[in-house]
């Protein structure tokens, strides 16, 4: 199978666009290429029974966030805060960036 690579990185400000969460922004915490997955902040809650363990002495049910197909996220235009698509250009200087193509914004610093 071959790995395709993310629209999106660790620290962008993303949109989901379809599925429970449909409208909520989010950071995206985790990219998992491999499995096209990506893990955003507040996004696709679940709740998980875990033993008491150090972390958690008392144990019980837990609340976190689960992995969502890339596909379902969009990048959030730094302008507007829309969700936008994004390419890729080449700068005057040599370094390859993506940016917001509503925009036009820079998405790369």
């Amino acid at each position: 199978m071959s790995q395709k690579k993310l629209h999106v990185k660790k620290g962008d400000t993303v949109v989901v666009i379809t599925g429970k969460d449909k409208g909520k922004k989010g950071t995206v915490l985790a990219a998992f290429p491999k499995e096209n997955r990506v893990l955003v902040e507040g996004i696709n809650m679940v709740k998980k029974h875990t033993k008491p363990n150090p972390n958690n002495p008392q144990g019980g049910i837990v609340t976190q966030e689960a992995s969502i197909h890339a596909s379902n996220v969009m990048v959030a235009d730094p302008k507007t805060g829309e969700p936008t698509r994004i390419g890729s250009k080449v700068l005057e200087n040599g370094n390859k960036v993506r940016y917001a193509k509503k925009s036009g914004e820079v998405l790369d610093k």
